[in-house]
């Protein structure tokens, strides 16, 4: 378009000259002498002012239009249309991608706290003392009454009618004797008991198990930590080992078989990491609740140690206070007991009472009463009695059999703590800085060109070993306090 009116102004400008100077020969042709030095100045004047207005309108004109294009230029317009459709920064926000939320990183208080609300095998050991408690209302009814309604002497014919007919209404009411109730309440209490024992020895049992797997990530993630250092210092002395060869030091054989231990040691970080997730998972399963939802990682290290001093003496009456899988076996003594003298009630006869009325439509009413008690001839409850006493004979068997159990458990869980413990002790006389030493030391000789790549590797590995040696040292020392605690059911970490 700029252009059409640049093209209609030059057709304006080169007519409006043309006519002009026309008009300027007209004139002169009519006088040959004045007229003619009087119009060609005045033409070239006013030829000049309509060039100089042409300059400056073709000057002009495009800058104008440069100008405009510059506001009108497709970044301009973008960045005029970005701002316009640009959403709100809120709305940006939203729009993102959702980012899963951040793993929450749980000590092991935390993870026995989380345990004990949500773990669902302990939800369903719960279900044993609910149904226990719902045996304890059962022993406490009582004999439902019994009502009877009877009618007699109903002809068959109607041309007969026979006697008059009769009518009976008795009702009837069982009395337990022998203070059977109480005693089957005792009986439904020291069950219930028993069954909280129990429960007792679940959580004290998946506690200790879900302490272990806690360790156990501990474990997995400080190897997976050596591994990938080791890996990381391995590629550097790729790295150099490569830069010597390409002087032309060393032979491409070194290099290969370096290339070749590169392989080992990205294979050590891959089963590291492996070991590290699959505990992480087994760890999430037992704090049960939602699996899917169940994002943590462990807090603390492995490398935390601190001795302790236990005595035999001291741990075996702890045990013998607290297992909780001993007094359930003294409580199911106590409730054989409670079962006996249920069962020797139960060998008398209850009473029953009953009343009613006979009622004759055309002759009146007449009343009965009656007494009703069984005759323990044949059935005195000899079977329950005699299932009661063995139940007691086997509770005290059970018990002697856990208290030799428990003194074992100790002595073994000791011996093995006491070991352990010097084992964590060896490593902490100086072993580790040694190892730290020697791979600094032959590092900085490697640099130095004062040894070789293989004297290298063969510290790399030394200090790997020997720290996965102390790592798993420390695991088992805290097992073996774990399975101290198990055999006593005390808490002895401070």
């Amino acid at each position: 378009m700029c252009k059409r009116i640049n093209a209609d102004l030059r057709n304006y400008l080169r007519n409006y000259i043309r006519r002009f100077g026309a008009r300027c020969d007209s004139v002169v042709c009519q006088g040959q002498f004045g007229l003619r030095l009087w119009c060609r100045p005045q033409m070239n004047r006013s030829a000049s002012y309509i060039s100089s207005f042409l300059l400056i309108t073709l000057i002009a004109h495009p800058l104008l239009s440069q100008e405009k294009s510059r506001d009108q230029s497709p970044e301009a317009l973008q960045g005029t249309k970005a701002s316009i459709a640009a959403p709100p920064k809120a709305s940006q926000q939203a729009n993102q991608t959702k980012v899963s939320p951040a793993k929450r990183s749980i000590t092991i208080s935390d993870a026995v706290s989380i345990f004990l609300k949500q773990n669902l095998q302990l939800v369903a050991a719960r279900y044993d003392i609910d149904l226990s408690d719902a045996e304890k209302l059962t022993a406490r009814l009582r004999p439902n009454p019994e009502i009877s309604v009877g009618f007699s002497d109903i002809p068959l014919s109607i041309s007969h009618p026979g006697n008059p007919q009769t009518f009976d209404y008795n009702i009837s009411q069982t009395f337990e004797l022998g203070g059977k109730r109480q005693k089957r309440i005792d009986v439904a209490n020291a069950d219930s008991e028993v069954v909280r024992a129990e429960f007792q020895t679940i959580v004290w049992q998946l506690t200790n198990d879900l302490k272990k797997k806690f360790y156990a990530v501990l474990l997995a993630e400080s190897l997976l930590k050596v591994a990938r250092e080791n890996q990381k210092t391995f590629e550097e002395i790729v790295k150099h080992t490569t830069e010597v060869f390409n002087l032309g030091e060393i032979s491409g054989l070194d290099l290969q078989r370096l290339e070749i231990e590169k392989f080992k040691f990205d294979s050590d970080v891959a089963n590291s990491e492996k070991d590290y997730e699959l505990a992480l998972r087994d760890l999430r399963v037992t704090l049960g609740g939602d699996y899917r939802a169940m994002e943590i990682e462990v807090a603390g290290t492995i490398d935390y140690y601190q001795p302790y001093e236990f005595s035999f003496a001291e741990l075996r009456d702890k045990a013998l206070a607290a297992r909780p899988d001993l007094k359930a076996a003294q409580l199911s003594e106590r409730a054989a007991d409670a079962s006996i003298r249920l069962q020797n009630a139960q060998r008398i006869p209850d009473l029953t009472i009953g009343a009613g009325i006979e009622q004759v439509p055309q002759g009146g009413s007449t009343y009965n009463f009656s007494v009703g008690i069984p005759l323990p001839v044949r059935d005195r409850n000899q079977g329950e009695r005699a299932k009661a006493l063995i139940q007691k004979m086997k509770a005290q068997n059970d018990q002697q059999l856990i208290t030799n159990q428990v003194l074992s458990d100790v002595d073994k869980a000791l011996v093995a703590f006491q070991i352990q413990k010097r084992r964590v002790e060896l490593y902490r006389t100086g072993v580790l800085t040694k190892v730290d030493d020697i791979q600094r030391l032959t590092e900085f000789s490697l640099r130095a060109g004062e040894s070789s790549t293989l004297e290298l590797l063969d510290a790399i590995r030394t200090r790997r070993e020997t720290l996965a040696g102390f790592y798993q040292t420390l695991f088992d020392y805290q097992v073996s306090l774990l399975d101290l605690e198990l055999a006593t059911a005390t808490p002895l970490q401070k």
